[in-house]
């Protein structure tokens, strides 16, 4: 049976116009994405924002703008049955950033990707000039880059 996925992610931009992304190793894939995920039953899509930042990067951060909601079929990369409903929003810290950011893409320790069907998370900043779609690995987060990238700051 085919079901919607509804995914939440935020774009959060620090005073050097750097973009956070999440690295991640998911069921033996390293995938780069914005940070957020799936909406839970009973859950707002601001409400879920919040809960996802909170649970992965600690930062408690106010939700503002909404930027895109996927306006294209997009199946799963997980669950080939699914269809992807992706919402975007800014997200702006409530407090200082203080965060455990990587310089590398993928700069796991090794404990971390040991487990083939573990998952693993790591953040890093994207300067503003090094923005592009391809910096995403998912088709929807590389629509937002383009969106992100032709607006001024």
């Amino acid at each position: 049976m085919a079901l919607f996925n509804v995914r939440v992610y935020g774009v959060l931009l620090d005073e050097n116009n750097r973009l956070l992304v999440s690295d991640e190793f998911i069921r033996g894939q390293y995938i780069t994405k914005l940070p957020g995920g799936g909406l839970e039953i009973g859950e707002g899509t601001r409400d879920c924002l919040q809960r996802e930042f909170k649970e992965e990067t600690g930062l408690d951060v106010k939700v503002g703008e909404h930027l895109y909601t996927t306006d294209f079929f997009q199946i799963s990369a997980f669950n080939l049955k699914d269809q992807i409903i992706s919402i975007y929003y800014y997200v702006h810290p409530i407090s200082p950033l203080v965060l455990d950011v990587k310089e590398k893409p993928f700069d796991f320790a090794p404990h971390q990707i040991v487990d083939q069907n573990g998952e693993s998370e790591v953040f890093r900043w994207i300067n503003w000039h090094d923005i592009h779609p391809d910096s995403m690995t998912l088709p929807i987060d590389r629509v937002v880059m383009e969106l992100i990238r032709q607006r001024e700051y």
